[in-house]
């Protein structure tokens, strides 16, 4: 059942994203508009563009974190070979992803720590600034 969605999910996802799939929602839509005066702009009328929407939205929340979840793993994935793969690399941090967002900040808080006092990080800052 996963490979199924995950399958139909990326299909669906990447179809989404494609100027198809935005020309046929602006046609809808367009269509819809257009058929206001023939239906005198009911609740009906109204009612039937609201429910599509609604369903499809619902629908694609899904599929784009589905997406958002692959890429996330996959990027994680390749990152930690990279961390693996450089011999001066503290392997330490493969895996961090796993951890709390406290732990994550207690982590952070000793690299910047590690990397300098105050003064030496706002020197780095302004020098990556002054570059732009």
């Amino acid at each position: 059942m996963d490979r199924f969605f995950e399958r139909v999910a990326q299909r669906v996802s990447s179809w989404a994203g494609r100027p198809p799939a935005f020309i046929l929602a602006a046609t809808i839509i367009v269509i819809w508009g257009i058929t206001g005066p023939l239906f005198h702009y009911s609740d009906t009328w109204q009612l039937v563009i609201n429910t599509g929407t609604t369903i499809v939205t619902f629908l694609m929340v899904f599929l784009i974190q589905n997406a958002q979840n692959r890429d996330a793993s996959a990027i994680q994935a390749k990152l930690d070979e990279l961390i693996r793969a450089h011999e001066p690399a503290r392997n330490d941090f493969i895996g961090v992803e796993h951890l709390t967002q406290l732990e994550l900040e207690k982590i952070k808080a000793v690299l910047e720590k590690e990397c300098g006092d105050d003064a030496t990080h706002h020197q780095s800052i302004a020098r990556l600034i002054s570059r732009l």
